[in-house]
């Protein structure tokens, strides 16, 4: 870890494995609190590079270029392999880093929140500040709305009609999602399977279908369950 100031960034140049299960956010979100008359605006956008972080804290700069402050905090990567923030003029510890608190203590990736600050009159001092902001981050990210993403594994799976119950209860008894069904000669359920899973689904539909089932992998995707609907993440 190297520390410059304010700024804090680490690189792991040895992961190169896809993890199973991570948190972030797939919408923008905003949360405003007051604290002695001083406004603390949080703007929380999803972000997958550093560029696109960066663009968006200017962004938010030039919307609030009347405000005191900009603060901002983001961490990127599956090993959260960036992570930035700044105090923006603050008391150094007491703004930028609660701010990234709220990411790192979630463990929420890819993820940029600007906290805007605008004076109200009234010192509110460390303790107050870093309370402040990191409310605000946190009601931001909140509103935003945490997702889950998960990796699956995605099969066809293709069997006659006298098998299609059999293989369709097993499919929901396992709790894997049928993404979609074609009806041809044959039926074929595409399947997600998360990877841990995947051997467990696999010798399942094979011992239930006595091998008959033709069973083939697709592809790697990546998805969520928001608002009780699942969504391939890409």
């Amino acid at each position: 870890m190297i520390v410059y100031g304010v700024f804090i960034s680490y690189t792991v140049k040895w992961v190169i494995c896809m993890i199973g299960k991570y948190k972030t956010i797939l919408n923008e979100g905003t949360a405003e609190i007051v604290e002695k008359k001083s406004r603390f605006i949080a703007n929380v956008r999803p972000v997958k590079t550093e560029e696109e972080a960066r663009a968006f804290i200017e962004e938010m700069k030039k919307k609030y270029w009347d405000a005191r402050h900009n603060v901002f905090a983001y961490q990127i990567g599956e090993r959260n392999e960036i992570q930035r923030f700044s105090d923006d003029g603050e008391p150094q510890g007491t703004a930028g880093m609660p701010v990234l608190t709220v990411l790192s203590g979630e463990d929420i990736k890819n993820c940029c929140i600007v906290v805007t600050r605008y004076f109200g009159g009234t010192l509110l001092g460390t303790g107050g500040l870093v309370r402040a902001y990191g409310k605000s981050a946190k009601e931001g990210v909140l509103n935003a709305g945490i997702a889950e993403i998960t990796t699956f594994r995605q099969y066809s799976i293709v069997t006659e009609y006298a098998m299609q119950g059999k293989i369709q209860y097993e499919i929901m008894q396992g709790e894997y999602i049928i993404k979609d069904t074609n009806f041809t000669d044959k039926v074929e359920f595409i399947v997600l399977v998360e990877e841990e899973k995947a051997e467990k689904f696999e010798s399942g539909i094979t011992d239930i279908s006595a091998g008959k089932a033709k069973i083939t992998f697709l592809e790697t995707v990546r998805g969520a369950w928001v608002k009780e609907e699942f969504v391939v993440c890409h």
